[in-house]
């Protein structure tokens, strides 16, 4: 049976704890694409349910057994309601509705019901797209690319290492076609698409050259690309910056290169910016963290049962330099787990303005047909024990942003503390 496949792929569901989560790198963004959503959630619910429902008030009886009679399945009057607004749909809505599209709708909506921005139902496309964004990595050719108002796509930026800077393609270089195929009409999401589904090894590009008006042909393969979320530089003959801007799959290791390389510069002080990062992975925080900490806890989540799991660090790699952390009202869930255990441990000063307060954490439990549900599933707490959901994380030295310098003045701060250290 259906359901039964369902729900023992949700016993065998592979747990991935998040502590703040990103669809194209922010879990702000998810929260944007949710409210757009909304609206479609209300149209598809309300004729979507009694496409993949009809029949089954005969057997309520069943779904009693297997949710319980409290169980929105289990009563038969959200049933015949269903039911009614598939009659209505198919009488009097004026194109044709998609079978697929209206369960999707209806799974959506269950979770639109909860009336949590963090939680939400992922289709099989969907959740493979953010397991591709989560883990910070995806088949491409390794650029970051915004629409053209005179057409076709501009290149925004080149990644480092990554095929398409290797093959030669610049920043602002506008792709007119791909595979000889024009695509100055195309959405990006089309050119995306149209690049990471082909089925060869490398892509065609055709580039406009702006500063030189020349148009040429590039070659450039497809392969894994490594999104970049750690960015360094020494500031000084001793001072050395990190920029972390998610905290992936793939941050720690590149924090952890990143950190060695200014290291072997000089660095014998290290400001940490965490301003705007939305948040990401837990494990990923947490590892990075086990680069800095001493001995013990790191952050700790309680869920509806009381249930408590704590993350360790052994204390094996303690940050042995003054440390200065930037923080702002854009860094959020992980960022604040970051910036709460150095508070709480006391081995770094927290510079900046009030974080965002995100202290919930989610979970994705993926479905037998690929689709995926996120849930918020339990609170977490910094070492000393501080819930800051809705409340954030103060600085230790509170320095607002001056938008009007072109200096920054919440940087020389941080730099200020740490040399007088």
């Amino acid at each position: 049976m259906d359901n039964e496949k369902a729900l023992e792929s949700i016993r065998n569901y592979k747990y991935e704890r998040e502590s703040g989560h990103s669809f194209g790198g922010s879990f702000f963004h998810e929260q944007e694409q949710n409210m757009k959503d909304k609206q479609f959630w209300k149209g598809a619910v309300a004729g979507a349910a009694a496409v993949i429902l009809v029949g089954i008030v005969g057997v309520i009886g069943y779904n009693q057994i297997l949710y319980g009679e409290q169980s929105v399945l289990a009563d038969k009057n959200h049933i015949r309601k269903i039911r009614t607004l598939e009659k209505i749909v198919d009488l009097h809505y004026l194109e044709d509705s998609d079978d697929e599209k209206l369960a999707e709708g209806l799974y959506a909506g269950l979770l639109y019901g909860l009336d949590d921005p963090y939680s939400r139902y992922y289709t099989a496309e969907d959740y493979k797209e953010e397991n591709t964004v989560t883990e910070g990595t995806y088949m491409g050719i390794g650029i970051l690319m915004k629409k053209n108002p005179d057409g076709g796509i501009q290149v925004v930026t080149c990644y480092e290492g990554g095929p398409a800077k290797e093959a030669g393609v610049q920043d602002n270089d506008i792709i007119q076609a791909v595979d000889g195929t024009d695509v100055t009409g195309e959405d990006i999401s089309e050119i995306a698409d149209r690049i990471r589904n082909s089925k060869k090894d490398s892509v065609m590009l055709t580039i406009y050259r702006e500063n030189t008006n020349e148009t040429v042909e590039i070659p450039v393969a497809i392969t894994d690309v490594e999104l970049p979320c750690v960015f360094s530089e020494m500031l000084d003959k001793k001072t050395g910056y990190i920029r972390i801007t998610e905290f992936k799959g793939v941050t720690f290791q590149q924090y952890q290169q990143k950190f060695e390389e200014l290291k072997a510069e000089g660095m014998e002080k290290l400001i940490i910016d965490l301003r705007d990062n939305p948040g990401g992975l837990l494990d990923s925080v947490c590892e990075v963290l086990r680069w800095i900490l001493p001995k013990g806890c790191i952050v700790y989540t309680e869920d509806k049962y009381g249930n408590r799991e704590e993350e360790m660090c052994d204390g094996k790699h303690p940050l042995d330099m003054p440390l200065a952390v930037l923080v702002n009202e854009g860094s959020a869930s992980a960022s604040e787990i970051f910036a709460g255990a150095v508070q709480d441990y006391g081995i770094g000063t927290i510079v900046g303005t009030t974080t965002y307060g995100k202290g919930i954490v989610q979970a994705i439990y993926p479905l037998g047909d690929g689709s995926a549900v996120k849930l918020t599933v339990a609170k977490y707490f910094t070492p000393n024990g501080k819930n800051i959901h809705k409340v954030g994380i103060e600085p230790d030295v509170l320095v607002k942003k001056e938008m009007s310098k072109e200096e920054d003045n919440q940087l020389q701060e941080a730099r200020r503390i740490i040399s007088e250290k």
